[in-house]
């Protein structure tokens, strides 16, 4: 194995909280404020130029920061962009878990979305630099595979959750899966987002959000 092979082994270890030998790593405030910069410049930047058209010195000037930070934290500007995706992700499931922990077990249905539609804060910068990267994903079928798999690491973590109000057998027959359920809910909730696009109302965003998640999820009999 090559030294550079090597170098960039190490810096994943280190990056994953381990050591090549597996033993865990400390990881200092200065190394995670650092990361946090290059994270919050990158979106800035990315939403200001369209991801595909920054380079990794843009970023780094952003940040304040030299070439050496940013491979220390990321080997490539898609992990950077993951990275991002697992926050927006982390976001997003909090945000529904707590406004799901009030509810009481005689709310109904409409309750619920209301707690849940009026709990989700919908970033018009975020959705802006995640539909570029998808354009780009779209055009490189490795990147598209690791967008899908982050998609489907979001569902899972989203999964319980999503039946644990809603029972998936009062679903039309396609929605019985949870996996096809929950699925069903981010689509909605990804094209609600999108219309941040191009109409900034985001009162009638979430009257549109709240009816679609209600008329897909109202029980069948």
């Amino acid at each position: 194995m090559t030294e550079a092979s090597n170098s960039a082994l190490d810096r994943r270890a280190l990056r994953s909280g381990r050591r090549a030998d597996g033993t865990p790593t400390r990881v200092t405030r200065r190394r995670a404020e650092t990361r946090e910069r290059l994270l919050a410049a990158a979106l800035t930047v990315f939403a200001e130029r369209g991801f595909g058209r920054v380079g990794i010195e843009e970023i780094c000037e952003a940040a304040g920061y030299t070439r050496g930070a940013f491979y220390s934290n990321f080997d490539s500007l898609d992990e950077l962009f993951f990275a991002l995706y697992e926050r927006q992700a982390a976001l997003v499931t909090a945000q529904v878990q707590d406004a799901l922990d009030g509810a009481t077990p005689d709310e109904g249905l409409d309750a619920l979305m209301d707690r849940v539609v009026g709990a989700l804060l919908i970033d018009r910068t975020w959705v802006l630099v995640r539909t570029d990267f998808m354009l780009y994903a779209a055009r490189n079928p490795d990147t598209a595979a690791a967008l899908i798999r982050h998609r489907e690491a979001l569902r899972d973590t989203l999964q319980p959750i999503v039946t644990a109000y809603v029972d998936p057998d009062t679903m039309p027959p396609g929605l019985r899966d949870p996996e096809s359920l929950t699925a069903a809910v981010l689509t909605i909730h990804d094209a609600a987002a999108g219309r941040l696009l191009l109409d900034p109302d985001l009162d009638a965003l979430r009257s549109w959000l709240r009816d679609m998640l209600t008329a897909l999820l109202t029980p069948r009999h």
